[in-house]
């Protein structure tokens, strides 16, 4: 089911940019302006979570494949896949660290 706009990805856009131009410039306890920045990270990585295509490895392929590694059964497509997984994580979560490496 489509939901009418704004989507949910515009709406953590929106409270991200309100905080980050309104409500941080006020700031001058040191604590709460931290934690504001905390709050406007979270929400940016909420909404590329919302946007992401990204396909993750699932948390039980994950557990086979550590399975696997650690008994010394490594697959060979073993590096590629986890520097894919690690990637997709980076695009959501911080994506102008992984753009310098």
């Amino acid at each position: 089911m489509a939901h009418d706009r704004p989507t949910a990805a515009e709406l953590l856009e929106a409270t991200r940019e309100f905080l980050e131009a309104e409500i941080l410039p006020t700031l001058t306890d040191q604590r709460l302006r931290f934690r504001t920045l905390v709050a406007i990270n979270a929400l940016g990585i909420a909404r590329r979570e919302l946007e992401s295509g990204e396909e993750m490895l699932p948390r039980e392929e994950l557990e086979e494949l550590a399975r696997q590694i650690r008994s010394g059964d490594v697959p060979e497509d073993a590096l590629e896949r986890l520097q894919e997984h690690v990637a997709a994580k980076l695009r959501v979560a911080s994506p102008r660290y992984l753009d310098r490496y």
